[in-house]
């Protein structure tokens, strides 16, 4: 019964207020999720570009030819990936 009393005596504008806090602190929890998912990926790539470099030699060629190159062996390799390796397969 008192938690009714204390509902009644509560303002509306007291209670939209909360609603905008609440909406204002769920959207920077989802934006601060969605940066820090942009930063994981963006370290993955940039990782995955170093091993690139580093296993195929091919720091002295240019984006457009890298691409090129990668185009010539992703079907070789999405051919022959081991399962453990695969996408689906956590």
């Amino acid at each position: 019964m008192e938690h009714e009393n204390e509902i009644k005596k509560t303002p509306i504008s007291d209670i939209d207020k909360k609603i905008e806090q609440l909406e204002e602190r769920k959207n920077r929890i989802v934006r601060l999720a969605s940066e820090k998912e942009r930063k994981q990926r963006a370290n993955r790539l940039i990782q995955t570009g170093a091993l690139a470099e580093k296993y195929f030699g091919i720091e002295h060629l240019s984006i457009e030819k890298r691409e090129e190159l990668f185009k010539i062996f992703s079907d070789f390799i999405s051919k022959n990936t081991p399962e453990k390796y695969r996408r689906n397969n956590d």
